[in-house]
C-alpha cells in the first residue's frame, strides 16, 4: 500500500483526500458506508498493475475530506454527492471525456445518480452491492422503508441528526465498524431505539479472514477523529433526494454495466430485490446491463472479502472498451 499516493483536491466547496495510483485510462472507485478510499485498496493495485490510474476518493463527510457542514443533512443530495464526482473528474481528468466508474454501497448509489444525470462522463461502470432503485413516484423513500420494516430499521433510526450518534458514542468506533463490517446475516439491520447495536448479533471473536485487526484500525482511527455524522446524513437526505429526482422518474441508466452482489448481502434480501435483478426489470431500466454476478457465500463488503474475484470482474469487463 506505500505506492499508493495521497493528496487533497479542492472540489465543490470541498477539500477532497484522494488515493490514486497507477497510468493508464482512470478509474474512479466509489466507497460505501461505513467506508473509505481503503476499502479499494486491493482493487487499486491489481488494476494498477494492468496499466490503469487508479483513483479512490473519500466521500463527502468522511475521513480527511472536509469543508461539508456536518450539523446540515440537506447538504448531502445526492445531487451534491454527484457534483462532488463530476468536479473532481474535471480537476484529476480533464483530458479524458469518460472514465470508468466502480462502486459499492452508497458509492453505487452514486455512481448510478452520475449515470442517470451525467452519462457523457461515465465509460462503463461496475456496481457491487446495490442494484439500481427506480424512483417511485407515489411513495418517498423513508416512508416506503417505514413501511416495510417499521421505526427499528436502521434507515428509520438514523433519520433524526444525533440520535444514533449518541447511541454509537458509548460503544466506540472499533466496536461499531466491527459490527457492521462482520455482520453476514442477509436479513436486514434493527438498532431498536436504546438498544444501539446490541439487536445485531456480536462479531465473532476473531476477525474475518479479509479484515485483519490493523486493517480494522485504520478504519476505527479514522471515524474516531470524524465520528459518523457524515456518513449517516446520506440517510437523512435520503427524503430530499425524492424530491429532488423527481425529474429523472422512469429515466434509464444508459452505460455499459456489470453488477456484482454477495450471495448474504442484505441488499440482496430486500423484498422483490431479486425479482427485479433477475426477471427483467433490472435490464429494463438498465438496458445495457452486460452481466449480474451473484458471488456464491458472499455478504455486503464483497469488494474487501472477495478482492481478488472483484477485482478480476473488473478487469474483465473493463478491458472491452
Amino acid at each position: 500500500m506505500e505506492k499508493i499516493e495521497h493528496k487533497m483536491v479542492a472540489v465543490n466547496g470541498l477539500n477532497m483526500h484522494i488515493a490514486e495510483l497507477g497510468q493508464g485510462p482512470t478509474i474512479l472507485f466509489l466507497h460505501g458506508f461505513p467506508e473509505l478510499w481503503y476499502s479499494w485498496r486491493h482493487q487499486m493495485v491489481y488494476l494498477a498493475e494492468r496499466g490503469y490510474r487508479a483513483v479512490a476518493p473519500v466521500l463527502r463527510g468522511y475521513g480527511d475530506t472536509t469543508g461539508a457542514p456536518l450539523n446540515d443533512p440537506s447538504k448531502f443530495s445526492i445531487l451534491q454527492l454527484v457534483g462532488d464526482v463530476v468536479a473532481l473528474l474535471e480537476a484529476i481528468a480533464p483530458n479524458e471525456e469518460k472514465v470508468f466508474v466502480v462502486a459499492h454501497d452508497w458509492g453505487a448509489l452514486i455512481a448510478w445518480h452520475l449515470c442517470l444525470f451525467r452519462p457523457d462522463k461515465v465509460k462503463a461502470l461496475v456496481n457491487s452491492s446495490v442494484h439500481f432503485l427506480p424512483r417511485n413516484p407515489k411513495m418517498n423513500t423513508v416512508e416506503g422503508l417505514k413501511a416495510v420494516y417499521g421505526e427499528d430499521h436502521y434507515i428509520s433510526r438514523f433519520q433524526v441528526p444525533g440520535e444514533i450518534e449518541a447511541e454509537f458514542a458509548p460503544i466506540g468506533a472499533k466496536s461499531v465498524l466491527k459490527k457492521i463490517l462482520t455482520f453476514r446475516d442477509p436479513a436486514p439491520f434493527y438498532f431498536p431505539k436504546g438498544k444501539g447495536l446490541e439487536a445485531l448479533p456480536d462479531a465473532p471473536v476473531a476477525l474475518s479472514s479479509w479484515l485483519s485487526e490493523e486493517e480494522l484500525d485504520y478504519y476505527a482511527n479514522k471515524f474516531e477523529q470524524t465520528g459518523f455524522t457524515g456518513g449517516v446524513n446520506y440517510y437523512r437526505a435520503l427524503s430530499i433526494n425524492w424530491e429532488l429526482t423527481a425529474p429523472w422518474t422512469g429515466a434509464q441508466v444508459k452505460v455499459p454495466t456489470k453488477f456484482i452482489v454477495g450471495e448474504f448481502d442484505l441488499v440482496y434480501h430486500i423484498p422483490g430485490a431479486k425479482e427485479y435483478i433477475h426477471n427483467g426489470g433490472f435490464k429494463k431500466d438498465v438496458p445495457l446491463l452486460e452481466e449480474v454476478v451473484v458471488l456464491e457465500g458472499a455478504a455486503h463488503f464483497v469488494n474487501q472479502e472477495r478482492p481478488h474475484e472483484i477485482s478480476k470482474h473488473i478487469y474483465d469487463f473493463i478491458q472491452k472498451f
